[in-house]
């Protein structure tokens, strides 16, 4: 059994995400002093939002992921679904770095179209790497 290395890359790259998005939350509320919830501050919501939404997403996609690469699935199909998946969480995160992607439905289509172009890629993605793994199992067995 090799390391799996496509994961692993995942991983980092996810973990230094993730800590970046709590650091953008935490010292908001240093600087407001929101110690706890979002007290109806639409900036800090979205910042704990953004952050949460890829620890919610995040660890099953690379328990899943890795259970893939170890099981000897071929290293161009786990590269480009963790590539595909780095590429919505950035997408998403960017969507959700400004109000009119969250709070804002009628004003910057772009921030929209970034926060909804990251969470369609993930959900289709995470599909597609579950039934994958369904496909690879029935068909490796």
């Amino acid at each position: 059994m090799e390391f799996p290395i496509a994961t692993a890359l995942l991983a980092a790259f996810l973990i230094i995400l993730q800590q970046g998005l709590m650091f953008t939350a935490g010292m908001h509320r240093a600087k407001t002093g929101i110690g706890v919830g979002v007290a109806d501050d639409q900036h800090l919501e979205r910042k704990v939002r953004r952050h949460g939404n890829l620890a919610e997403n995040a660890a099953i996609l690379i328990l899943v992921l890795a259970i893939v690469e170890l099981g000897g699935a071929p290293t161009a199909v786990v590269a480009s679904f963790a590539i595909a998946f780095a590429a919505a969480r950035v997408m998403h995160a960017v969507g959700f770095g400004h109000l009119d992607g969250s709070h804002n439905p009628g004003g910057g289509k772009f921030w929209i179209a970034m926060r909804a172009s990251g969470a369609t890629v993930t959900g289709v993605g995470g599909i597609g790497l579950g039934l994958y793994l369904v496909y690879f199992l029935l068909t490796n067995m």
